[in-house]
């Protein structure tokens, strides 16, 4: 695949070769350094045809390809190619030819490539490449394209009269012969400078040059279709039109006789790489329809090369590609983790930066969009989440643009299912990018796509057909023990249920018939798989922000979750301060549950969060003992002073008739709550 990605030559063609013997106007030309991915190599050989230099085919020489040897281990071809002149200067012209003198090409007429869609090629018309150059080009005209035989042919008009030389071409010639000892030196623009237009045709037995207006197309090779001209009539072997060249398109060679006159040249043309097309993902048709199917895109992981420590990733950019992935198609790289030395190092720290960057399995991928490689846009499948130090690459002008998905399985090498601080605000980044990810979950058995929610700057991994549920929905949050249920499951499903009937009724910001209500908890069991479980009877949506406890059944999440949040155990504030809550529900609980009641009260106070009621659920003494004597120490204390109303937000139910009356209240505005609202000694209202 990295050689795939490295080659400069396309895999319909070969490198030009050259004459190792030439006699008798026969020459055994040999081409070496052939790409592995030359699709000669592994088509029917009856396809493989040899391409002569169109210089030497605009002099009047044709070059019929007679015996091909193909060595696909070595990477070479030796071709025996009969050479024929048509005219002086063609005759001139061969006996000038010599031991290494380079004259043409292998070209893969590949049946699998040929355009049989018009369309193709008339959906580049008024798109350019990243320099500005138009894909597709016809000088003044409009390009006539009609399908036929199962293939686009395009009739390209004849201009009328002929290209001829002066005989002083003569003495142009050996330095022309000399020059092609040098396959990079552009022997065609000096030919052009020696042509002339000649309103009298040729005489009988020579070369015919005609000209057309210029067809330049940046997404394809185009080929001369023999039987298509007037009868009697042949194109040279210089017969391809290749993609990377403006020069080529407008002198076509033919020879023979005809009574019927050349008006139109009939081309037909082959696709270059899918990587290579210049196609826009929104053109993929099959791409987007297969990126659809959940069992399609578990299958696509299971192509990847194991074991599954090791990390791998693939560009794609077609659906047939993706439908047809294979182990060869995935590039492997095993990264190795320097310890950073920091800012006191910048140098070291920018080296090894670098050097992290250029082991990730994406980094080639990448690299390839930024070298002009992959100039289609494509999604990229990772084992792994990419890592947060890819920034650099990834948010780049090309690659931003040509990036429209990333497909990961697992978040992270080292901590499994969770990601990192660094890895969340890429997330973040790339979403304001607009660059898509998704999570192919084996734990849900889901494609989820990681979401921000409006208005914050963090987001969850929601399932792809609830992702405008997240975006829209009031968030009820329920706190708890992860050790204890409770005895509240069925007050807590006539609680939501009744908000569900209540939001027909009321029109609130925060509730009313166009708002949906998600439910988030911290994922685990207990009281947190009580709320995930209700959440999923009564039909909203179930979330979660999961932290990696490592030590006992905590870090086990229940299995009532549809959209997620994980983090590492360092960051177990930031994963509070993301749950985002309208509206929080207190069930018993232990020590996190203490941490989480502080939070809110925090958040409350200094205006982070709204004045919303939050609900204590429970025997009202198990409260007093929780909360009141740590809020009448402070009130005593004088450390709370001005912030003593933060105690009627909090209110204690026991039954789902008396949360939904405290509800009801604070969505018609008669709820008493707020900094202008009475203090309650308890800390929160029975």
């Amino acid at each position: 695949m990295e050689s795939y990605l490295s080659s400069n030559l396309y895999d319909l063609v070969t490198p030009d070769g050259k004459i190792r013997s030439i006699e008798k106007g026969i020459a055994t030309v040999f081409i070496e350094n052939i790409s592995p991915e030359f699709r000669g190599f592994q088509i029917d050989p009856k396809l493989v045809s040899f391409n002569l230099k169109s210089t030497l085919a605009q002099l009047g020489i044709n070059g019929i390809g007679k015996e091909y040897i193909l060595d696909p281990l070595h990477l070479t071809a030796e071709i025996k190619v009969e050479l024929a002149a048509y005219g002086k200067f063609a005759q001139a012209m061969i006996e000038l030819l010599q031991v290494g003198s380079y004259i043409g090409k292998l070209f893969a007429a590949d049946d699998k490539r040929r355009v049989r869609d018009p369309e193709y090629l008339l959906r580049m018309l008024g798109r350019t490449d990243r320099n500005g150059q138009p894909l597709l080009y016809f000088g003044s005209n409009e390009l006539k394209l009609e399908k036929k035989d199962g293939r686009t042919i395009a009739y390209i008009p004849v201009r009328k009269g002929f290209i001829s030389y002066d005989n002083d071409i003569f003495g142009f010639l050996p330095i022309l012969a000399k020059a092609l000892s040098d396959p990079n030196i552009p022997t065609r623009h000096l030919l052009s400078l020696s042509q002339k237009w000649d309103a009298n045709p040729p005489k009988k037995g020579e070369i015919i040059l005609l000209r057309t207006e210029s067809l330049h197309v940046r997404t394809v090779f185009a080929k001369v279709v023999d039987e298509l001209l007037p009868a009697g009539y042949k194109h040279t072997a210089a017969s391809v039109l290749e993609p990377d060249t403006q020069a080529s398109g407008d002198v076509y060679e033919l020879y023979g006789e005809s009574q019927e006159e050349v008006t139109l040249i009939p081309l037909e043309f082959y696709t270059l790489e899918p990587h290579r097309e210049y196609v826009f993902f929104t053109d993929r048709d099959e791409l987007k329809t297969s990126l659809q199917n959940t069992e399609t895109l578990f299958k696509v992981f299971e192509t990847a090369p194991g074991p599954t420590h090791r990390s791998c990733a693939v560009f794609v950019v077609k659906g047939e590609q993706l439908l047809h992935l294979t182990e060869k198609d995935w590039i492997i790289r095993d990264p190795h983790f320097y310890e950073f030395p920091g800012m006191t190092h910048p140098e070291t720290q920018g080296l090894l930066a670098e050097r992290y960057m250029q082991q990730q399995p994406s980094y080639p991928f990448l690299k390839a969009i930024e070298d002009g490689q992959i100039t289609s846009q494509g999604v990229l499948f990772t084992r792994y989440l990419t890592s947060p130090l890819m920034k650099k690459m990834i948010f780049s002008k090309y690659v931003q643009h040509n990036l429209k998905g990333i497909y990961f399985q697992y978040p992270s090498h080292t901590y499994g299912n969770f990601f990192s601080h660094e890895d969340r605000s890429f997330l973040f980044d790339l979403a304001k990018f607009g660059i898509p990810v998704f999570w192919v979950d084996s734990t849900s058995k889901k494609i989820l796509e990681y979401i921000p929610k409006p208005g914050k700057d963090s987001g969850m991994f929601v399932p792809l057909n609830q992702i405008e549920t997240f975006i829209k929905a009031t968030t009820i949050g329920i706190y708890g023990s992860n050790l204890i249920s409770g005895t509240f499951e069925e007050e807590l499903k006539n609680l939501l249920q009744g908000l569900l009937q209540m939001r027909e009724e009321v029109n609130h910001l925060l509730l009313n018939k166009d708002t949906p209500l998600a439910l988030v908890t911290g994922g685990g069991p207990g009281v947190m798989e009580v709320g995930n479980r209700v959440a999923k009877e009564v039909g909203i949506l179930s979330c979660a922000n999961i932290a990696d406890f490592k030590l006992g059944h905590e870090q086990l999440a229940n299995k009532y979750i549809d959209a997620k949040m994980t983090y590492r155990l360092d960051r177990l504030i930031e994963r509070q301060a993301e749950f985002n809550l309208d509206l929080a529900i207190f069930l018993i609980g232990g020590i996190g549950t203490d941490f989480e009641y502080a939070l809110e009260e925090v958040r409350r106070k200094t205006g982070s969060t709204p004045a919303n009621p939050v609900l204590l659920f429970g025997d009202p003494e198990y409260w007093k003992r929780k909360i009141t004597s740590r809020f009448q120490c402070n009130l005593e204390a004088g450390t709370i002073s001005g912030s003593e109303w933060i105690s009627n937000c909090f209110y204690c139910v026991q039954t789902a008739a008396q949360g939904l009356n405290i509800y009801r209240q604070f969505f018609d505005g008669t709820l008493p709550i707020g900094k202008n609202s009475p203090i309650y000694r308890d800390g929160f209202k029975i």
